[in-house]
């Protein structure tokens, strides 16, 4: 029998890797205004495990070791994390006041949203949008 996640966890998380799990808590909270709601340190003290939260949704992070190279360390992107904030200019200025490298400033994006981009201190890449406008799949053009 398939069990479904407890009632306060979405049905897809996304789990990111951080060599310094407890560094990405303080700056994901400053910069993008995550709120904390676990820490489960290993038997060295050292966080392992770490959870936040954005607007209902759950980011879980940990380090998997001495041997994990984030991908600021590889020289290569690994990921992008996309999310939806009520007001995505206001979170582009915390975040750009907390000293996120900025991808891509906040523009409307042919698909209805209007998005920004950032990288955090061990290069991983967040897209936040907010929805602002109805775009039917038909109408759909991808600039170029």
């Amino acid at each position: 029998m398939v069990q479904n996640p407890p009632e306060n966890m979405p049905r897809i998380t996304p789990y990111l890797l951080y060599a310094d799990v407890e560094s990405a808590l303080a700056w994901l909270s400053k910069a993008f205004g995550f709120c904390e709601r676990l820490r489960i340190p290993g038997p060295d003290g050292k966080l392992t495990h770490a959870e936040m939260e954005s607007g209902g949704s759950v980011i879980m992070m940990g380090c998997p070791g001495p041997g994990y190279r984030n991908p600021k360390q590889l020289g290569q992107v690994t990921q992008h994390t996309y999310i939806y904030v009520d007001d995505v200019d206001q979170h582009f200025e915390q975040a750009k006041g907390a000293g996120a490298t900025i991808l891509e400033p906040p523009e409307d994006q042919f698909y209805g949203d209007r998005r920004y981009g950032a990288e955090d201190p061990e290069g991983h890449h967040w897209y936040f949008a907010q929805h602002i406008r109805d775009v039917a799949p038909e109408d759909m053009q991808i600039p170029g």
